[in-house]
């Protein structure tokens, strides 16, 4: 079947280090968008950055953001789906990461919200387009009055191996936790990833599954990229998405997400 959806992962896919996309990739995606391919971005970026880059490439369609916890319109801003970690268990999350003195920041609605500043939280801030502003609260506990939308661990990479799977045995099979970066340990609700976000946005958009594909690079990207009918790792990605994938193209470096576009989507159409 003919490729209808295409979803894309950001840093480490598209997104080089200096926030910039190449011109192989940027022509690859208005192309796929002529020939009629429903595209959209899934990272976890909160909107208002991710909003700034689906507008510096001509994508109209909603964006998957923060791992899956909310789809939203770029040009309306309209919110299709959203889900946050239920307060019980926020609440165990933030005194679990506080007594291994972890730097913890979270989503509450449109804030990024911290305890504390520290360097550590100031290069996730920054992390961005539009680097994001964080909101430095007494007590997180106390601040939060709703469903967080993300829970994130800021370590070095070291710690951070540590912090991901300490959480990820805590948490089994009641929180999401994906490792998407080196330095960033992420949580959301276990409804919540970029794979069931893509099956949700597919079924909006009257897309079969078969009719889907994916690329990634990072461990937070595996599930989207099992769920595509054509799942792609860019040669740069980490062993578990490697392993989820259909196809392997070359690396971010190497423009690998254009070459898949251009094999899968655009052979035969434009020469």
């Amino acid at each position: 079947m003919a490729i209808r959806l295409l979803a894309l992962d950001l840093d480490g896919t598209i997104l080089d280090a200096h926030m910039q996309f190449s011109p192989r990739v940027r022509r690859a995606l208005r192309l796929a968008e002529e020939a009629g391919v429903h595209v959209t971005l899934a990272s976890g970026r909160f909107f208002p950055s991710m909003r700034v880059l689906a507008a510096d490439l001509g994508i109209h369609e909603p964006l998957i953001c923060l791992q899956g916890a909310v789809v939203q319109d770029p040009i309306s801003g309209r919110v299709h789906f959203h889900c946050g970690v239920p307060l019980a268990l926020a609440y165990e999350f933030i005194d679990l990461v506080r007594a291994r003195g972890w730097d913890l920041a979270l989503y509450q609605g449109d804030l990024l919200c911290a305890e504390r500043m520290t360097c550590l939280l100031e290069f996730y801030a920054g992390y961005s387009p539009v680097r994001e502003k964080v909101h430095v609260v007494p007590d997180l506990r106390a601040f939060l009055d709703s469903d967080p939308l993300k829970l994130v661990v800021v370590a070095e990479p070291e710690q951070a191996a540590v912090a991901d799977a300490q959480l990820r045995e805590r948490f089994a099979g009641r929180l999401h936790v994906v490792r998407s970066f080196f330095k960033f340990v992420e949580a959301t609700n276990l409804a919540v990833s970029k794979g069931q976000a893509l099956a949700f946005l597919a079924q909006q958009l009257g897309v079969a599954q078969s009719e889907t594909m994916a690329i990634g690079d990072n461990d937070n990207d595996a599930d989207m990229v099992a769920w595509a009918g054509l799942g792609v790792a860019v040669g740069n990605a980490s062993p578990r998405v490697m392993q989820a994938a259909r196809y392997v193209a070359a690396p971010m470096e190497q423009d690998g997400a254009a070459e898949a576009i251009e094999r899968f989507i655009l052979a035969g159409q434009h020469a």
